[in-house]
């Protein structure tokens, strides 16, 4: 008899004390929820977090502004989380998550906060605030590689020394695209006015990489400008900062003239002009635009308190909740553990009973209720089907060592000569013995799972004719005739030819198979010798092959005398015969088609059969293409 379960281990009491965990926690967080909420809530609206808001779209926007996508933003956004408290999550135009800081799946807020487009939002300029504009961050080919940014260094090194021998004081600045330029206090570049010896014009010359850069933007921008007739801008406002009005020149053919008046209006428009050009020449260079959403976070933040009259309202609630959730834990847990009980009960029952046990439910406990019956359905099978093979095996063995051991009695008794016909005769049954002691096993290394295989490459028509050259004799013994047919592609899979054994030249195209040769041969060999015992004189067996998109099908059919339809599941079973009154010499053994079906599975393919009475039989194999 089964010991009772400790009350601590019961599935009852589990459930329950998971239950008032899962309540208690439930009202709790919901309550802090409810707190962190309202103190963020109050927080935004009073504009405290806006210059934090506007600090991580200024850093999204420079990574846009200098990646081609979002594939690594993440790092970046966990970062900038982590130092600001705030959830941020990014996302494309149509709501597709980019990066999320937030781990957990909850809803985005109703508004993006903002979007980062750092083709029309300037937010590096300005620092704290938006105006149209693109990004000088975004350099695209403007970016100068390193042994350019280093000799353009060194001229601004020079010239700064020029500068400061003529008594203006100048640094050195490194703009987003590597180029280095001389700015004074006031911000001013090459310090405002420059002295004579210091006008070389070197540092401002275009470097191969800006060459370049400024032939396509002219690319883009060169048509709209003529129909404007305005000016493209000057190396510096390409490279430094587009915002610089005042510096305008005409581009063409990829060299600049200075000195052009233009007016208002068409310096209006050939920016105009300009900004689509640069959009156009950058948009591969940036990430696409992303709509930006913040969120609250896990920072420390003020929090009310609450008065006397919530606290007791939130206790009752939990309360009620508690005691709702204990009585609901109560029924359903005691739904489940009954059939639980009777599962046990009839698990621990005597495995030759074969109990059975009610099915009274239609959930997962009704699924393992009717799983353990066919369970122990198969298992009474099983136990029956051990019975009967036992049994066929102790026939199968009795019969020839029944022969040798008589032969043998006789011999040693004097009554007959150990003459040749006799010692032939008992070598026979001990090849039949062999044969019976060799297929069961192979069956033996199937179900166990150690049944080796030698793969290699082999043609199917070959194999086909290898099979017919070992069963030849036996065939015209028994006046049958064999043949051999294999489909083979040529040219394309939609035009096939047929090779006979006769005729089989291996074109390309004839199907492959990656198997072991011999367990193969051995397979075919099998459905052969069945096919010439059960095929009268004058009979024919065909072995075929032809390819069937990804497999390789084999057909063994025959003229035989065909098997019944009620026998037809059970041809693959161990000792099976068609006719029961057949013995082992005129019926074989009864395992040749089961090691056919365990052989055809280990090579991952699968053995079909159909029949029909007084006109033959057909075996179909069908293994995976070596293609």
């Amino acid at each position: 008899m089964a010991r009772p379960i400790p009350l601590r281990k019961r599935l009852l009491v589990r459930l329950l004390i998971t239950s008032v965990l899962i309540a208690i926690c439930s009202v709790a967080a919901t309550a802090w929820l409810a707190v962190e909420t309202t103190t963020r809530a109050i927080q935004e609206e009073q504009g405290q977090v806006l210059t934090e808001d506007m600090d991580i779209l200024r850093q999204l926007s420079g990574y846009a502004a200098t990646h081609r996508d979002w594939s690594g933003v993440g790092k970046t956004v966990r970062a900038l989380s982590d130092r600001t408290g705030r959830r941020i999550a990014l996302t494309a135009p149509d709501r597709t998550p980019i990066a999320d800081s937030e781990t957990r799946n909850t809803a985005l807020p109703p508004r993006a906060a903002a979007a980062v487009d750092p083709l029309h939002t300037d937010t590096f300029t300005e620092p704290g605030a938006q105006r149209t504009g693109i990004d000088p961050r975004a350099v695209g080919p403007f970016r100068l590689p390193r042994a350019e940014r280093e000799r353009v260094r060194l001229l601004a090194e020079k010239r700064r020394a020029c500068f400061s021998n003529n008594g203006v004081q100048t640094r050195i600045t490194q703009m987003p695209s590597g180029r280095s330029v001389l700015t004074d206090e006031e911000g001013t570049v090459d310090g405002g006015q420059v002295p004579t010896p210091c006008a070389d014009g070197v540092l401002n010359t275009p470097t191969a990489t800006e060459e370049k850069a400024l032939a396509q933007l002219n690319t883009y921008g060169g048509d709209c400008l003529k129909r404007v007739g305005g000016k493209f801008p000057s190396l510096f406002a390409a490279t430094v900062d587009f915002t610089d009005r005042s510096m305008l020149t005409r581009y063409v053919g990829g060299k600049a003239e200075t000195g052009i008046d233009t007016t208002r209006d068409q310096d209006k428009k050939a920016q105009e002009c300009v900004d689509r050009a640069r959009r156009q020449q950058l948009e591969p260079y940036v990430a696409p635009v992303a709509e930006l959403f913040l969120g609250r976070g896990d920072s420390a933040v003020p929090h009310f308190d609450m008065s006397a009259a919530n606290k007791a309202k939130v206790t009752g609630v939990a309360g009620l909740v508690l005691a709702l959730t204990v009585a609901v834990t109560v029924l359903v847990a005691t739904r489940l553990v009954r059939p639980l009980r009777a599962l046990t009960h009839a698990a621990q029952q005597p495995p030759e009973q074969h109990v059975r046990v009610p099915v009274t439910t239609q959930d997962e406990t009704g699924i393992l209720a009717v799983a353990f019956n066919d369970l122990a359905d198969r298992r009474e099978r099983m136990e029956a089907q051990r019975k009967a093979m036992v049994a066929d095996i102790a026939h199968e063995l009795r019969t020839p060592l029944t022969n040798i051991r008589g032969w043998l009695e006789v011999t040693r008794d004097g009554v007959v000569d150990p003459d040749p016909e006799l010692l032939a005769s008992l070598h026979d049954e001990a090849v039949v013995l062999q044969r019976v002691i060799d297929d069961l096993q192979d069956l033996a290394a199937a179900d166990a799972g150690t049944l080796r295989l030698h793969r290699e490459p082999v043609r199917a028509d070959e194999l086909l004719e290898q099979v017919v050259a070992a069963h030849r004799v036996a065939a015209e013994a028994a006046g049958v005739r064999l043949h051999t047919a294999v489909a083979a592609s040529k040219g394309s899979d939609d035009s096939h030819g047929l090779h006979g054994s006769d005729g089989s030249d291996g074109s390309d195209g004839t199907p492959w198979l990656d198997a072991d040769p011999v367990r193969m041969r051995q397979a075919l060999g099998n459905l052969v010798s069945n096919a010439i015992r059960h095929t009268p004189a004058d009979g024919t067996i065909a072995l075929s092959s032809r390819r069937h998109d990804d497999e390789v099908v084999f057909e063994v059919a025959d003229t035989g005398s065909g098997i019944a339809p009620e026998d037809l599941p059970s041809v693959f079973e161990r000792f099976w015969r068609a006719e029961k009154s057949r013995s082992r010499r005129t019926g074989g053994s009864g395992l040749g088609l089961s090691i056919v079906r365990q052989l055809v599975t280990a090579h991952g393919g699968t053995v079909t059969v159909t029949s029909e009475l007084g006109s033959g039989s057909v075996f179909t194999l069908r293994l995976p293409d070596a293609r």
